[in-house]
């Protein structure tokens, strides 16, 4: 197939597809025919943050953007701030103006470097350094903020990083990154409006689930210390030891000796990926494991400061757990639901955390025994656990659902952006050469 001059040379190693009628292939993908390839730095100006130290952040109440925040804080357009200076600060730093795009100049990895925000508001606010701001004197900003994020532009970023164990990417670099560019600001208009509309219901969703989480937190204070009592309920409560009211089991198993014999396999990565076990055969697993009975709850021994609380659905495989889990079935007339929402609960995880030890927040363990230790305020009645389990397992059924909804919401973003900012679905008719302009 013939490459029109747009995309002469073109090549990444992916499979060559047939380019659909009024589309052409360049060096960024198959884009619309009448979208020009061009480089950023032809669209406007750059410039640098300056200043503002970590510890001049709270210094006042004008805002600032520091570049680590462009990683941790912010995607594709600036909602909100989280660090303000004095206007003292100020007057040693970068204002930024209203349609500006912030880059990170620097970051860990390759991958890291380049992210980029777009300033749409109306406030007195200002970069520090470390940042290189982009001030557009053409085009939509909002739509740049989300293309300058999109993969094929991230990837032109990364291959313009410099650098190993901290990589930079200059003012020189980034205007020279190539982006396809919508003739008209109508259409660009039309795809910030878009994926905004999106980025609106994820704030709303991220909003609601926070204020679930908040309410459920309440509820678990008021219900797990006896505060609140559920109607129907008057009985005592008492204060027991984990080791009196939980049975610990440690028994060996050694998968690999099972060979291709398949087991449901609990370990931290599957349960940081999901909290679904793997199935996998025996012999994958290479070490020993815990026999995991189906009453079980597993609570993590490594750092307790990353609660890590499973209860397990055991299918038709046998299960083992990792020996990072202590393995725990509730003692008679203790409920299995409400052990779990036990060491679920915040102050557990606190008294958990405090009884660790380590040199380091990143390999600590509490031990068997001082787990067994922990003291837990307690309803006698079982009927009252199961009530009191019920009630709070339906607010985290309510907030698993709404995190479901929000992920598949950001999934569907993502699909949104691949094919509006290609121009793969367009939300403009595309000017014909006989259009009148």
């Amino acid at each position: 197939m013939q490459l029109n001059d747009a995309g002469a040379g073109y090549s990444n190693g992916a499979e060559i597809q047939d380019v659909p009628p009024g589309y052409k292939r360049t060096e960024v993908g198959v884009i619309p025919e009448d979208w020009p390839i061009v480089p950023l730095g032809a669209l406007g100006v750059f410039s640098k943050g300056q200043g503002i130290r970590k510890n001049e952040c709270g210094s006042g109440y004008i805002p600032c953007v520091r570049y680590g925040e462009l990683y941790t804080h912010h995607n594709n357009i600036i909602h909100g701030f989280y660090s303000y200076i004095s206007a003292e600060v100020a007057k040693q730093s970068k204002k930024i103006k209203k349609g500006d795009i912030l880059f990170a100049g620097s970051g860990e990895t390759k991958n890291e470097i380049g992210k980029s925000i777009a300033f749409i508001g109306n406030e007195e606010a200002y970069a520090g350094g470390d940042i290189v701001i982009f001030t557009p004197n053409t085009g939509d900003s909002t739509f740049l903020g989300y293309l300058l994020n999109a993969p094929n532009i991230a990837d032109q970023k990364a291959s313009k990083g410099q650098g190993d164990a901290v990589v930079h990417i200059s003012a020189a670099a980034l205007s020279s990154i190539k982006i396809p560019f919508p003739p008209t600001e109508k259409e660009q208009h039309a795809i910030a409006k878009a994926l905004s509309d999106v980025d609106g219901l994820l704030g709303a969703l991220d909003a609601l689930i926070a204020k679930k989480l908040a309410i459920k937190q309440a509820a678990m204070q008021q219900l797990l210390t006896g505060k609140t009592r559920l109607p129907w309920f008057s009985g005592e409560w008492e204060t027991k030891r984990l080791g009196d009211v939980a049975e610990l089991h440690r028994q060996n198993v050694v998968p690999a000796e099972f060979g291709t014999k398949f087991f449901s396999h609990f370990s931290l990565p599957a349960f940081d990926d999901g909290k679904s076990p793997v199935i996998e055969p025996g012999h994958n697993i290479g070490s020993n494991k815990f026999r995991v009975p189906s009453n079980a709850i597993l609570v993590s021994k490594l750092n307790p400061r990353i609660p890590r609380i499973w209860f397990p659905h055991i299918g038709v495989f046998e299960a083992v757990a990792s020996t990072e889990f202590l393995i725990l079935t509730p003692r008679e007339e203790i409920s299995r639901l409400f052990l779990y929402i036990i060491c679920s609960s915040p102050l557990f995880s606190e008294k958990l955390e405090v009884s660790a030890t380590g040199t380091t927040g990143s390999h600590q363990r509490i031990s068997p025994s001082d787990a067994l230790e922990i003291n837990v305020h307690m309803p006698v009645n079982v009927n009252e656990q199961t009530a009191i389990a019920t009630v709070l397992s339906d607010m985290d059924a309510e907030i698993s659902a709404l995190e479901h909804r929000r992920d598949k919401t950001q999934q569907i973003k993502q699909g949104m952006m691949q094919q509006l900012l290609t121009g793969r679905i367009r939300l403009v008719n595309p000017r014909r050469p006989h259009d009148h302009t």
